[in-house]
Protein backbone atom coordinates (compact mmCIF):
# COMPACT_ATOMS: atom_id res chain seq x y z
CA UNK A 1 0.00 0.00 0.00
CA UNK A 2 2.97 2.44 1.00
CA UNK A 3 4.89 1.43 -2.34
CA UNK A 4 1.51 2.42 -4.71
CA UNK A 5 1.05 5.81 -2.47
CA UNK A 6 4.48 6.77 -2.84
CA UNK A 7 4.92 5.78 -6.66
CA UNK A 8 2.09 7.74 -6.83
CA UNK A 9 3.38 10.74 -5.26
CA UNK A 10 6.93 10.28 -7.31
CA UNK A 11 5.42 10.26 -10.59
CA UNK A 12 3.14 13.03 -9.83
CA UNK A 13 -0.19 11.09 -9.83
CA UNK A 14 0.19 10.03 -13.24
CA UNK A 15 0.49 5.97 -14.96
CA UNK A 16 3.96 6.26 -16.30
CA UNK A 17 3.55 3.32 -18.02
CA UNK A 18 0.33 4.33 -19.89
CA UNK A 19 1.15 7.95 -21.15
CA UNK A 20 -1.58 9.40 -23.35
CA UNK A 21 -0.91 10.67 -26.65
CA UNK A 22 -0.89 14.15 -27.23
CA UNK A 23 -4.22 14.73 -28.87
CA UNK A 24 -4.48 16.41 -32.66
CA UNK A 25 -4.14 19.97 -32.73
CA UNK A 26 -7.30 22.76 -33.63
CA UNK A 27 -6.08 25.68 -35.78
CA UNK A 28 -7.25 28.82 -34.92
CA UNK A 29 -6.04 31.96 -36.62
CA UNK A 30 -2.35 30.65 -37.48
CA UNK A 31 -2.27 29.10 -33.32
CA UNK A 32 -2.16 25.28 -32.65
CA UNK A 33 -4.00 24.43 -29.37
CA UNK A 34 -3.49 21.07 -28.26
CA UNK A 35 -5.81 20.80 -25.49
CA UNK A 36 -4.38 18.28 -22.73
CA UNK A 37 -7.31 17.68 -19.91
CA UNK A 38 -5.76 16.75 -16.68
CA UNK A 39 -7.67 14.25 -14.26
CA UNK A 40 -8.97 16.03 -11.60
CA UNK A 41 -10.45 13.16 -9.20
CA UNK A 42 -13.53 12.14 -11.58
CA UNK A 43 -13.78 15.33 -13.17
CA UNK A 44 -11.09 16.73 -15.54
CA UNK A 45 -9.38 20.29 -15.57
CA UNK A 46 -8.75 22.73 -18.32
CA UNK A 47 -5.12 22.40 -19.72
CA UNK A 48 -2.82 22.19 -23.07
CA UNK A 49 -0.92 24.20 -24.91
CA UNK A 50 -1.17 27.17 -27.28
CA UNK A 51 1.61 26.62 -29.70
CA UNK A 52 2.70 29.21 -32.99
CA UNK A 53 4.93 28.44 -35.67
CA UNK A 54 7.63 31.42 -35.81
CA UNK A 55 9.55 32.48 -38.95
CA UNK A 56 12.83 30.72 -37.94
CA UNK A 57 10.93 27.14 -38.54
CA UNK A 58 10.78 26.91 -34.47
CA UNK A 59 7.63 26.98 -32.25
CA UNK A 60 6.67 29.05 -29.91
CA UNK A 61 4.36 27.67 -27.08
CA UNK A 62 2.71 28.66 -24.02
CA UNK A 63 0.97 25.92 -21.45
CA UNK A 64 -2.02 26.51 -19.15
CA UNK A 65 -3.80 25.07 -17.03
CA UNK A 66 -7.11 26.65 -15.50
CA UNK A 67 -9.15 26.01 -12.55
CA UNK A 68 -12.69 25.28 -14.67
CA UNK A 69 -13.11 21.19 -14.22
CA UNK A 70 -15.95 18.98 -16.26
CA UNK A 71 -17.20 15.73 -15.57
CA UNK A 72 -16.70 14.29 -18.87
CA UNK A 73 -13.24 14.43 -21.22
CA UNK A 74 -14.95 15.35 -24.19
CA UNK A 75 -16.62 18.33 -22.71
CA UNK A 76 -13.19 19.43 -21.41
CA UNK A 77 -11.68 19.37 -24.87
CA UNK A 78 -14.47 21.63 -26.29
CA UNK A 79 -14.35 23.71 -23.57
CA UNK A 80 -10.79 23.81 -23.69
CA UNK A 81 -10.76 25.14 -27.19
CA UNK A 82 -13.44 27.42 -26.80
CA UNK A 83 -11.21 29.15 -23.58
CA UNK A 84 -8.05 29.06 -26.25
CA UNK A 85 -9.75 31.16 -29.33
CA UNK A 86 -11.29 33.20 -26.84
CA UNK A 87 -7.55 34.02 -25.16
CA UNK A 88 -6.23 34.41 -28.38
CA UNK A 89 -8.35 36.65 -29.75
CA UNK A 90 -8.43 38.56 -26.50
CA UNK A 91 -4.41 38.58 -26.19
CA UNK A 92 -2.40 37.27 -29.31
CA UNK A 93 1.15 37.39 -29.97
CA UNK A 94 1.64 39.12 -26.65
CA UNK A 95 0.64 35.56 -24.92
CA UNK A 96 4.45 34.80 -25.45
CA UNK A 97 5.44 37.83 -23.90
CA UNK A 98 3.70 37.51 -21.01
CA UNK A 99 5.27 36.84 -17.21
CA UNK A 100 2.66 34.13 -15.62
Amino acid sequence: MLKKLFSGLLSGGRDSATPKPEREAVEHKGFLIVPEPQDAGGQYRVSGWIRKPDADGGMRQRRFERSDVVPGEDACVELTVAKSQRYIDDVGDDMFEQEH
